[in-house]
């Protein structure tokens, strides 16, 4: 055996450099890059080995730690899970800022790889600058914090624990099943230091992702499952995009006519106007499908985790005799709902399972029904797209409370719009080359029930754990991702000011991206929750401590000084020439929009468990407890 004499960060550079993924007998690297944010804790060992010879390997520097984290989840999303970024910090803060979108990543089963640097292995020095103490362990740093939110977690104290450290690091981020956030912590002393690396650790090695397909009694059980069953529906999941069957689930929907609604995750695997797609299903879906779903015999979820909006808290079906069967490569997630498992790829798994079925026979028992859904839905859409706000009449009910709340930001501004007329208007001008991100607010809502699309993958939105922040550093991870398509980050004002520290990346890189920024003066979406559920507006809303009125933020003039190309927005003319001219632009663009709180979409025969208070002098509080109460009775107790 041959062995080369290098640092551990030398060697990890190396390692990072040489690994591949084949998957359906294509190959190509794994690790496009490295994310960087410089500081004492990481600059002098895998700083220099990045800057001495980094190979193939791209380095960016990023603004935020959490920000530029974010980018390499979305960056990983958008390539389907087969390539991603590695992010490298210093101790302490710049560690500790990576926390949420290591969570992110890990709930949405996102491969990402962390190295964030840690204090002394010798702990010669302690406390070093940026070190958390802990007296009852000294061997507690702030990335043990890491471990609550990573799918594998390892400190490297040795150079020669780098090997088995990394090799399980590929082994996680490779797992279709199991896959997410990866931390490998890495002591600042360590990564300077020389150890001879065998050449074989360093070499080329090839991750194989197979599509493994489930056993001959799964594909049994399911098919006796289904044939008791009239009236089943598809739930598509994000293991449909990952696994790239959005053919084969289509035809299978095609050859049994069994209608889908589609996840957050799953959206865009499939043409939105395909007969049988609903749209979006669960606490944010359409009325289409969760009318079906509510009616349904057989709930068929491939790739789908069954989150609470998804599930409608385990309440969205309500058919006394419904049962559950799964499609999904994570184990885990195919028991959920007591179900009938498939454990596998989706892909395969129903090109098989669709076989075993047309031999015995099979259809659904429906007729004009899914049709028919799907042309009610088209008409509600064409009634959301034109509802309008003017001074002299909104054209909807609305309480007193709330048409104060739509004059006074219609005054600040002197004008705005609705939510639902402005995306509307955004749908209609994409057409092809695009894709839109988002993550938080009452955007992902209106997005999963109104965005139409028939352009595979163009629909990214992270809901795992709806990540404030997560949109315009988002949309920089898929326009890298990307580099041909329009990208645009679909934010909030209040997501916004929480997180966009890398729309200054997109300029320094020259990735453009295009923000649209929708500004209704506060947390709109979680005003709607505590108002929707008794409480009055409580510390939600953008207003003055003294004065009580709305704080005016001009987003655009702010922008501007990145050197972002901006455009303000209150009227749809002005909106449908700021889009126009965004897409000439060669810089990222920001459209400011001024739109009207409570002018988003609600409801649709779902119900989503929250917390009430199960005891309160108000009177709304008491009832909204009620119907909390009523909804739990009809949902699955486990």
């Amino acid at each position: 055996m041959k062995y080369i004499k290098l640092t551990t960060a030398q060697a990890l550079v190396r390692f990072l450099d040489n690994q591949y993924v084949s998957f359906d007998g294509h190959e190509e690297k794994f690790i496009e890059g490295v994310f960087t944010i410089f500081g004492h804790g990481n600059v002098l060992g895998i700083g220099q080995a990045l800057e001495e010879n980094p190979g193939d390997l791209k380095v960016h520097q990023g603004r935020n730690e959490q920000g530029m984290a974010l980018a390499a989840t979305a960056f990983a999303k958008q390539k389907n899970r087969k390539k991603i970024y590695a992010c490298t910090t210093s101790v302490g803060p710049g560690a500790a800022n990576m926390l949420t979108a290591a969570g992110t990543a890990t709930a949405n089963n996102i491969p990402v790889l962390l190295l964030p640097g840690d204090t002394f292995a010798t702990r010669q020095p302690d406390p070093v600058l940026q070190q958390v103490e802990h007296t009852n362990n000294l061997s507690v740093t702030t990335n043990d914090a890491f471990k609550a939110v990573t799918k594998y977690w390892d400190r490297v104290t040795r150079p020669e624990q780098l090997m088995s450290a990394m090799i399980n690091a590929m082994r996680v981020l490779t797992d279709i099943g199991n896959t997410g956030a990866v931390c490998v912590a890495m002591p600042q002393d360590v990564q300077g230091e020389v150890y001879e690396f065998p050449e074989s650790f360093l070499a080329k090695r090839v991750h194989v992702i197979d599509r493994r397909i489930g056993t001959p009694t799964e594909f049994k059980n399911a098919v006796e499952l289904i044939k008791r069953k009239k009236k089943p529906i598809i739930i598509c999941g994000g293991g449909v995009r990952y696994s790239e069957a959005g053919e084969e689930m289509k035809k299978f929907a095609a050859e049994f006519n069994i209608p889908i609604g589609e996840t957050q995750a799953g959206k865009s695997s499939i043409e939105n106007d395909f007969e049988l797609n609903m749209g979006g299903i669960g606490v944010t879906g359409n009325l289409a499908a969760n009318m079906l779903a509510a009616e349904a015999d057989l709930v068929i979820g491939i790739g789908t985790r069954f989150t609470d909006f998804t599930s409608g808290s385990k309440a969205l079906f309500q058919n006394e005799n419904v049962e559950f069967l799964t499609i999904n490569a994570s184990d885990f997630h195919a028991e959920k709902m007591d179900a009938v498992k498939i454990v596998g790829d989706a892909k395969v798994c129903l090109e098989e399972l669709n076989k075993q079925l047309r031999e015995e026979g099979y259809k659904s028992a429906y007729g004009s029904e899914p049709e028919r859904a799907k042309a009610d839905w088209a008409s509600e859409l064409s009634r959301l797209h034109g509802i309008k706000f003017t001074k002299t009449g909104f054209k909807a009910e609305v309480p007193d409370q709330i048409e104060e709340a739509l004059n006074e930001i219609y005054d600040l501004y002197g004008g705005a719009l609705t939510q639902t007329e402005v995306l509307g208007v955004i749908n209609d001008f994409l057409k092809k080359d695009y894709v839109v991100v988002g993550s938080s607010g009452s955007l992902p809502g209106d997005l999963q029930r109104m965005w139409e699309t028939n352009e595979k993958y163009s629909y990214h939105m992270e809901y795992g754990y709806s990540c404030m922040g997560y949109e315009i550093n988002g949309a920089l991870g898929v326009k890298m991702a990307e580099p041909s398509k329009e990208v645009y980050a679909m934010v909030g004002d209040g997501s916004y000011l929480m997180l966009h520290s890398e729309l200054v990346t997109s300029i320094q890189e020259n990735k453009k991206i295009n923000v649209l920024l929708f500004d209704n003066c506060g947390f709109g979406c979680i005003n709607n929750l505590q108002m929707g559920n008794g409480m009055g507006s409580f510390e939600t809303e953008f207003r003055n401590r003294g004065s009580k009125k709305l704080i005016p933020v001009d987003y655009a003039k702010a922008a501007s000084g990145y050197g972002v190309k901006t455009y303000s927005v209150k009227t749809l003319d002005e909106l449908r020439a700021a889009l126009e001219d965004a897409k000439k632009q060669e810089i990222s663009t920001l459209i400011d929009i001024k739109v009207l709180p409570k002018t988003m979409t609600n409801g649709y025969e779902s119900w989503w468990h929250v917390g009430v208070a199960g005891v309160s002098e108000k009177d709304s509080i008491k009832t909204a407890f009620e119907e909390k109460e009523d909804g739990l009775k009809k949902a699955r107790k486990y």
